[in-house]
């Protein structure tokens, strides 16, 4: 069915930005005039909230499993750092270099990942993570090994805003891009294109029946969600001016799996919701606890797992369908 005769209606409808959402993207404002003092964290949730957003286009909307996404995460952090520590300390240049170096590694990558099944995927993109961090920590001379990038030397941003100490410059400039990326995102899900990842993911078999490239449909969103993780990857570097070697690590995707789980897949917002109770959660409780801090996000990951399969995202809709009946029950 082509475009011209295909209703977009419904997905325009979907495309709105809801009163919810609006007051959502407001609590950026909000958490900066209360936590003045806490924009080191701020940032990193929201660098978090990035990287966990690439994972849930790949995994939420296109059912492509990985475990091994730092890999594009770290390959970004270091193109960017590396541009930087050479004397191109642009932030947009740096963002640019990242996300394209990131996209072309998703892309040649994509299809080896897409030619298996689930166990097979989710093998090959852990045998991609480890090589590559394998690489960089041979590759003393140029990544810095074991003892990390250094050297990262970054311009004012837009030629006028300076990465100061406090964070302020880090924060809003984090925000930005998250907000924006999002909002591409957004776009891109509730287009025809993100409606025929849906229908890949339910039921792949049947997509070749209606002139779907399958394939092809995959390997450009495995390659706009390395794209995405690239992207935080190179804020991680800019903002922190340091790229460590565990930016490629297993812990680094298995954590970024734990968030997504937390936060609900296939939603966008579960992506970003889930970094903002992670990494609460895991600075709060490692201020308590400094010891077994780790049982109690466990414990935590435990209970959303039981009582709310499809996340924190998905217990608030419910809650809000649930909500609803009572107010219609109540007329």
């Amino acid at each position: 069915m082509s475009l011209a005769t295909f209703d977009l209606t419904p997905l325009r409808r979907a495309d709105r930005w809801h009163p919810a959402e609006l007051a959502f993207w407001l609590l950026p404002v909000a958490a900066y005039l209360v936590f003045p003092d806490n924009l080191v964290l701020l940032t990193q949730i929201a660098i978090t909230a990035l990287f966990c957003l690439s994972l849930d286009l790949i995994l939420g909307y296109a059912g492509i499993v990985s475990l091994g996404h730092a890999a594009f995460f770290g390959f970004g952090a270091y193109a960017a750092g590396l541009l930087a520590a050479n004397g191109i300390g642009d932030p947009l240049a740096g963002l640019a270099v990242a996300a394209l170096a990131s996209a072309a590694l998703g892309f040649v990558t994509s299809f080896l990942v897409l030619r298996g099944s689930d166990l097979t995927r989710l093998m090959v993109t852990l045998g991609i993570a480890m090589m590559l961090y394998e690489v960089a920590n041979k590759l003393t001379d140029l990544t810095g090994g074991v003892d990390g990038l250094q050297g990262i030397e970054m311009t004012p941003l837009l030629g006028r805003f300076t990465f100061d100490l406090y964070g302020k410059t880090a924060y809003w400039y984090a925000v930005a891009v998250l907000f924006l990326l999002f909002w591409a995102a957004r776009k891109l899900v509730h287009s025809p294109f993100g409606l025929s990842l849906k229908g890949i993911r339910l039921n792949v078999a049947r997509m070749p029946a209606i002139g779907a490239p399958v394939n092809a449909r995959l390997s450009a969103i495995y390659t706009i969600g390395a794209a995405y993780a690239g992207i935080a990857g190179a804020l991680l570097a800019q903002t922190t001016q340091f790229v460590a070697l565990d930016v490629l690590s297993f812990n680094r995707s298995a954590e970024l799996m734990l968030i997504l789980v937390l936060g609900g897949s296939g939603s966008l917002y579960g992506a970003v919701i889930g970094a903002i109770v992670f990494m609460s959660a895991h600075h709060v409780l490692s201020d308590m606890n400094p010891e077994y801090w780790q049982f109690w996000l466990g414990a935590l990951l435990v209970v959303v797992v039981l009582f709310a399969r499809d996340g924190v995202m998905g217990g608030l809709r419910r809650l809000s369908h649930a909500a609803g009946g009572l107010r219609k029950g109540a007329r």
